[in-house]
């Protein structure tokens, strides 16, 4: 299969060098003022650019029919414009606000641990994250579905949020509850953006010939076939 890189910084590099590991070969690299042209002919496209670049980017590649994996987070206020150019064109598109596979198993241990205390008063919660000190957005994608999932779980007392920029961190998440008696922490701690790369491949995969808008989860529990 023929895969289009949008975005060409460590992610995009680290893409294209595990792409032959799921059957890709890379078809065309498309960076910053490149021709999107060059991504005619792809069976996939994973992007991983600059949020104000998102709902651009989708334009061009939904009009040219390319399913695509969208890995750049900060963009989910456009999620309604976004959804509505993929379903004019009818094409396909995942996103996920963390492509890692241990994270999106993270997610659902966090929904079951908030359901299990959602009636136990006693006890508070904090969300708290590090990354890189050139990561734009914070809280990331990741904090936000995090405290989301907790509160879709049922828990509605005040959750405390924090991030932390520094150095070059790949990204580590811990969800806390605390009480008088006890604390219950739960923690993603990333090694490398390698994960992000592989799940993003994954879902190229799985996204090839079909269409609507999905999200991770879909590929990896299968949420909505």
């Amino acid at each position: 299969m023929k895969l289009a890189l949008i975005g060409y910084g460590k992610m995009g590099r680290m893409l294209g060098q595990l792409a032959p590991e799921y059957g890709f070969s890379v078809h065309a690299i498309i960076d910053i003022n490149d021709d999107f042209a060059k991504a005619k002919g792809a069976d996939a496209v994973i992007e991983f650019t600059m949020p104000d670049a998102v709902v651009g980017n989708v334009e061009k590649l939904a009009a040219m029919k390319l399913p695509t994996v969208i890995g750049t987070t900060g963009w989910l206020e456009h999620m309604d414009q976004v959804r509505s150019i993929v379903d004019r064109n009818g094409t396909g598109l995942i996103w996920s606000p963390n492509f890692s596979i241990g994270v999106n198993v993270f997610f659902r241990l966090v929904n079951e641990a908030a359901k299990l205390l959602a009636n136990e008063p006693a006890y508070g919660a904090w969300a708290w994250e590090i990354h890189h000190d050139t990561k734009k957005d914070a809280p990331s994608g990741t904090l936000i579905k995090l405290v989301d999932e907790m509160k879709k779980a049922g828990y509605t007392r005040h959750i405390d949020v924090s991030s932390n920029r520094a150095g070059r961190h790949p990204g580590t998440h811990d969800i806390g509850f605390d009480s008088a008696a006890d604390t219950i922490t739960l923690r993603h701690a990333a090694r490398s953006r390698e994960g992000f790369a592989r799940g993003a491949l994954k879902a190229a995969q799985w996204i090839v010939g079909k269409q609507g808008v999905f999200e991770f989860t879909d590929v990896l529990f299968g949420d909505k076939k």
